[in-house]
């Protein structure tokens, strides 16, 4: 603490001066930093007053003692301070830019008045290293209010984040209150969204990984996120990139007012879908699976509907009735093209033309009936051999 070595008669020396130099502090700072080049009014002026009035009246009160710079209320003056420059908006930049400047000024002010007294060039010196020093402080406390009051902000808008994605997934919230909801937390809300469903433990990271646009929500086992709708190609290989390998299953987008539907048809995905590909390190995207959806909201009727189809195939062994299952599935999408349907499942188009002869016995007639080919195709669809 170089105040130590300040002579305590400086004290009663400087303090008539205070009035003078606060005032000379305030013009150069006005003067040297273009953002508070503006009238000391209201309360940003009664904060800048305060700030250099403390900061003067306690400098004055270390020359020959070891306190340190700042203690108790006077420490929450300049905590303040940086507190303040987070509501304004503004980095860090100007109010170090301003302690330099009020620096400077009060060590010239100060320094003349110790001159004209007849102090040694020793004082002078040791006078330049209190003053800076002092300055270190009172920026470590404005920092460290600046931290706290970003801290706490980022808090605050995760809650009111976490609260709106509750208020989107659970449905029913009036227009107007989740418009306020989205006001408060700083989203604006987009026409249309996904709800992305993954298990609770992939949740580490996830927010990084979709960016300052998704909402996060918990249930039971789950967390969920809400995404705007991916509006390009591009947008959605980078949704699919960031959940990649997540277990994760997006839903099909809807209107905002929606999102409760598109986490429904998600989980109803996920129940559906997913144990046929435990495991999938891609994101499952329903719209791309809604014909299984579909297929997959009677599943006894679809069995019912399987057993009475696929019955020709019931004497066969299990792994002949799987090979002849695919095989007629491709037959029926592909409408007999051999080339394609060897490709899919790749075997020889000599192959095709084997199996295709089998199911054409073990079928017959049937496979003539329109009625008959569109129901086959919707229980193969739906998993059945």
């Amino acid at each position: 603490m170089p105040w130590t070595s300040l002579p305590p008669a400086l004290t009663p020396l400087l303090v008539p001066h205070l009035p003078a130099v606060s005032e000379e502090l305030l013009a150069g700072v006005r003067l040297d930093v273009p953002v508070y080049a503006r009238p000391m009014e209201g309360v940003f002026g009664d904060s800048i007053r305060r700030g250099v009035e403390v900061a003067l009246t306690r400098f004055l009160q270390l020359p020959g003692t070891q306190q340190p710079a700042l203690m108790g209320d006077a420490r929450r003056v300049y905590e303040g301070l940086g507190r303040g420059e987070v509501r304004e908006g503004r980095p860090m930049d100007a109010l170090f830019a301003a302690y330099r400047s009020g620096a400077r000024t009060t060590l010239r002010s100060f320094s003349r008045v110790a001159m004209d007294a007849g102090f040694e060039a020793s004082v002078l010196i040791a006078l330049a290293e209190s003053v800076f020093a002092y300055i270190e402080e009172l920026s470590a406390a404005s920092a460290e209010g600046y931290a706290q009051e970003q801290s706490e902000r980022a808090g605050e808008r995760d809650r009111r984040l976490d609260a709106l994605a509750d208020l989107l997934v659970r449905g029913h919230a009036a227009e107007d209150t989740v418009r306020a909801a989205a006001a408060a937390a700083g989203w604006p809300v987009p026409e249309r969204v996904v709800v992305v469903v993954l298990a609770a433990d992939r949740r580490v990271g996830l927010r990084s990984r979709l960016g300052d646009r998704a909402l996060l929500a918990s249930r039971p086992g789950d967390v969920l996120a809400v995404v705007p709708e991916p509006a390009t190609p591009s947008g959605r290989r980078d949704l699919g990139r960031a959940l990649t390998g997540r277990g994760a299953v997006i839903g099909p987008a809807r209107p905002w007012h929606a999102a409760a539907d598109s986490l429904r048809l998600a989980v109803r995905a996920r129940d559906l879908l997913q144990p046929r590909d435990p495991g999938g390190e891609a994101a499952l995207w329903v719209a791309e699976h809604l014909a299984e959806l579909v297929l997959g909201g009677e599943p006894s009727v679809v069995e019912d509907l399987a057993a009475r189809r696929l019955a020709p195939l019931a004497e066969l062994r299990p792994a002949q009735r799987e090979r002849l299952g695919a095989t007629l599935l491709s037959w029926l999408a592909h409408h007999g093209q051999r080339a394609a349907m060897a490709e899919e499942l790749g075997v020889h188009e000599q192959t095709v033309g084997y199996r295709v002869n089998q199911l054409r016995e073990v079928f017959g007639e049937d496979l003539r009936d329109p009625q008959v080919r569109f129901e086959l195709e919707l229980v193969l669809r739906a998993g059945h051999r």
